[in-house]
């Protein structure tokens, strides 16, 4: 899941054990979302935690996917997001703008923006340090051949 862009994360201000990410624009589009740069490993040197904002543009869908061995919690800021969740993503939740969510490793998902006309817009906090590995794509419908 390499993207070129991520050698242009913006370096954060380093001051003496508080680090800061000041105001940051886009650094990357995968899989049916756009994030803001974050705190991570790669520019804070973080060993088990990584932060950024997520956006799925109106009608957008994050496709089906799986994380390894690591932990997700979102807040949402904007919008109406729909979960379907677990084994042949037979689940579903709807979650809006104040709700919290929390993702255990392994648990298979896919991300609708319940929404054609809004934008969700999410804080991502991982367990995980290094923001865009670890995670794998699960069987769906929906992903494009």
């Amino acid at each position: 899941m390499a993207n070129s862009r991520l050698n242009q994360l913006p370096a954060a201000e380093r001051l003496q054990g508080l680090n800061v990410l000041r105001n940051s624009g886009n650094c990357r589009d995968w899989n049916g979302i756009h994030y803001k740069a974050g705190l991570s490993g790669t520019n804070v040197g973080a060993k088990r935690l990584s932060m950024n904002v997520a956006t799925i543009p109106p009608g957008g869908i994050a496709y089906a996917h799986i994380h390894v061995d690591f932990e997700v919690m979102l807040y949402i800021l904007q919008g109406t997001v729909r979960h379907e969740y677990g084994e042949g993503l037979a689940k579903v939740v709807e979650n809006r703008a104040g709700d919290f969510i929390f993702i255990e490793p392994g648990v298979p998902h896919e991300v609708f923006n319940a929404s054609d006309t809004e934008e969700v817009v999410a804080v991502v906090a991982r367990s995980d340090a290094d923001e865009w590995q670890h995670i794998v794509p699960y069987p769906s419908i929906h992903r494009p051949a």
